[in-house]
């Protein structure tokens, strides 16, 4: 991928619901790594129940409130890293959670190599030691790049994964799909 198919700080400073649903088609690159998203979630900032910004800026949290383009890498469950981008304009933290990806260049295993946010960050060797504040729009390692125009018809959107514990955002319908493709970590 070039650095003219990167996408623009301007793709990421949207609300994040919007830049889920882009993503969709788009092209994750890390390295020598790519695939090209399949499944989001997008986490609209401080009033989001389920999202990290609740709690404000923390340490944790921080780079959320910055500017659209920028990784935000975490921990979960003590064993997985989780690969966010932080979108919106600065100080709204906002993210959008990338869940799966259809590998295409130097990941083994087949669809299910990045079926799921855990796997998706070992398959793309993405940590958050190396990763986690990364600005996605100049970064020779890791980015996204224009792919193909999805269809919005071929989109499949519903309620997020795991967040039970958000109360009247649980099933707020934030999470974004290619309808029927074997990568996405969980069908409805």
């Amino acid at each position: 991928m070039s650095a003219a198919e990167r996408l623009s700080r301007r793709f990421f400073a949207r609300p994040a619901d919007v830049v889920a649903h882009a993503l969709i088609g788009q092209v994750l690159v890390c390295g020598e790594r790519a695939g090209i998203v399949v499944e989001t979630e997008a986490y609209l900032g401080p009033d989001d129940k389920a999202s990290h910004a609740r709690f404000g800026a923390t340490a944790r949290t921080s780079v959320m409130f910055g500017p659209g383009g920028v990784s935000y890498v975490y921990l979960i469950y003590g064993m997985y890293d989780m690969f966010n981008i932080v979108t919106g304009r600065d100080g709204e933290g906002q993210a959008v959670l990338v869940r799966a990806a259809h590998p295409e260049r130097g990941i083994a295993g087949g669809p299910a190599a990045a079926a799921g946010p855990g796997k998706l960050c070992r398959a793309f060797g993405i940590s958050r030691a190396r990763h986690h504040g990364v600005d996605l729009t100049a970064s020779p390692e890791l980015f996204l790049a224009r792919g193909s125009r999805v269809a919005r018809a071929r989109v499949a959107r519903g309620p997020r994964i795991g967040i039970d514990y958000a109360g009247e955002w649980a099933p707020v319908p934030l999470r974004f799909w290619l309808a029927g493709h074997p990568a996405v970590s969980r069908a409805r």
